[in-house]
């Protein structure tokens, strides 16, 4: 025992009156593996028993981070003061410096804390689909300082957490698993409005993503320059990926008004030629 006392008490490094041993080494060593050990088995405990709780996946995950941050402040803090640095005075000390520090790191501060807004508040969580700066984006970590986040090409894209809690976000998936979503078109002035509206529905209806009939509803919108326009509302939980989902609508769309001869608009104009051998003009339409 007096030989393992006297191994851990051996000097390694010297700086004047300071002093670096090995217990310190050790007792450093010892901390931060039982703040490992300590934040596994709550990362295991929180991820495996939320699926038989009221909190969802991205709540959990976002009390998670914030237990990870106090974890490891204090680890940092039990750190210095085994190494013989008194945080307190260290504060003291550099008040000027942390100033400083400050002012040159302001936008960095500013995202912290906005990682920390994001945390606490849980306003967005993981797996939220974001409009931010008219580009769509599913959020996949929420970091101290930016966000991961995936766009529709599948690029993943690093947001500053300021630009989250600063700007305008529209968050598609905030209140419901499902959003209501258009689809404009005109068709040919003289087409029965009735057939029009019935096909619209139905080629809703038929894609393989849309299941309830009753949340889809077509509507004669406006009587334009060159047709008339209609709108498909239709709810899908497919958010993300609702290009797609739209797009094989729209072929339903053209695939059903061919068979039922409803022609789509398309802008006409009437083109009235003058000459000085005709009393009556002539009329193309083009």
């Amino acid at each position: 025992m007096e030989e393992l006392n006297q191994i851990l008490e051996s000097e390694i490094v010297t700086f004047g009156t300071y002093t670096l041993r090995i217990s310190q080494i050790v007792t450093i060593l010892i901390v931060v593996l039982i703040a490992k050990i300590v934040l596994w088995l709550i990362k295991k405990a929180l991820f495996r028993n939320y699926k038989f709780s009221t909190i969802d996946t991205g709540t959990t995950y976002a009390l998670f981070q914030i237990i990870k941050y106090v974890i490891w402040v204090m680890v940092i803090a039990l750190v210095l003061e085994s190494l013989g640095i008194k945080v307190t005075l260290l504060l003291a000390g550099s008040a000027a410096l942390l100033v400083g520090i400050g002012l040159g790191l302001q936008q960095t501060f500013n995202d912290v804390i906005s990682g920390l807004i994001l945390l606490s508040e849980r306003s967005i969580k993981i797996g939220d689909v974001l409009e931010i700066d008219d580009d769509v984006v599913k959020i996949e970590s929420i970091g101290l300082r930016t966000s991961k986040a995936l766009n529709r090409d599948d690029i993943s894209i690093i947001i500053p957490n300021s630009l989250i809690t600063t700007s305008k976000v529209i968050n598609w998936s905030h209140q419901s698993q499902q959003t209501r979503f258009k689809i404009d078109v005109g068709v040919a002035y003289g087409s029965d409005v009735d057939l029009v509206i019935k096909i619209l529905e139905e080629s809703a209806f038929e894609h393989s993503e849309i299941h309830d009939r009753k949340l889809i509803e077509a509507r004669l919108l406006n009587f334009g320059s060159s047709s008339l326009d209609f709108q498909l509302l239709f709810f899908s939980a497919n958010i993300f990926r609702i290009g797609k989902v739209k797009s094989d609508i729209r072929r339903l769309i053209n695939k059903n008004f061919t068979g039922n001869n409803i022609v789509i608009a398309f802008p006409q104009m009437d083109l009235h030629l003058k000459t000085g051998n005709m009393e009556k003009p002539n009329r193309f339409n083009v």
